[in-house]
């Protein structure tokens, strides 16, 4: 049985393309690029903000243009109330039920990691995670097991106790970089590639396939 679990962020716990892509939308128009449906935004998402906005620009994704739009993409987004960014159904029994079970809980995103505590602390203030692993603009982003590495680190668990638990292809190759297994989710953001990639443990369609791990 596992003794840690390390989410994602978006995808798995947390249901954000919403507010992501409206002020996406917003930045586009600002420089005059043109706007974006969800399908076309959702390929877009796994990287660090960098790789997202160059992916989002497509083949004007000049280093200037990818940091006019990420700069004013991240003030509207830190200025927005961000209502629509909520943790999805299940998420925090789920979490409650992991920590009351005596599981290690950590997060490991390629969101910026002040965003990451502010929806934490808003959402799950009554979760112990043991460390917040967001991108740092200092460490490797996701797909690098260095977030994951930290983590396991902090634990003090060998690898072949923890899991990741995403929902994209960037988490199936964190997991995989890392040496760890890995348990993708089939309400977020990814594919069904995804889904059946044979890395993974097991795709589940609900959060309380989960705690059968630990």
């Amino acid at each position: 049985m596992k003794r840690l679990a390390i989410f994602d962020f978006d995808g798995t716990l947390f249901d954000s393309i919403h507010d992501v892509l409206i002020c996406f939308n917003k930045a586009l128009a600002i420089h005059d690029f043109p706007p974006l449906t969800r399908e076309e935004l959702i390929p877009c998402l796994g990287g660090n903000i960098d790789e997202i906005v160059a992916l989002v620009l497509k083949d004007n994704n000049t280093p200037q243009n990818v940091e006019e739009v990420k700069r004013t993409y991240l003030d509207l987004y830190y200025s927005s109330d961000k209502e629509l960014t909520v943790p999805f159904p299940k998420a925090h029994d789920l979490l409650r039920k992991l920590q009351d079970d005596g599981v290690i809980l950590a997060i490991n995103s390629n969101r910026l990691s002040d965003s990451l505590e502010h929806f934490v602390s808003r959402f799950f203030s009554d979760i112990d995670f043991i460390l917040v692993e967001g991108h740092n603009l200092i460490d490797p982003s996701k797909p690098h097991p260095c977030g994951v590495q930290k983590i396991i680190k902090k634990a003090k668990v060998l690898p072949e106790d923890a899991i990741y638990i995403g929902d994209s292809k960037t988490d199936i190759a964190t997991a995989e970089n890392a040496g760890i297994d890995c348990i993708i989710v089939k309400w977020g953001y990814g594919s069904e590639n995804d889904w059946q990639n044979d890395y993974i443990l097991e795709s589940v369609d609900d959060m309380c396939e989960i705690p059968k791990y630990f």
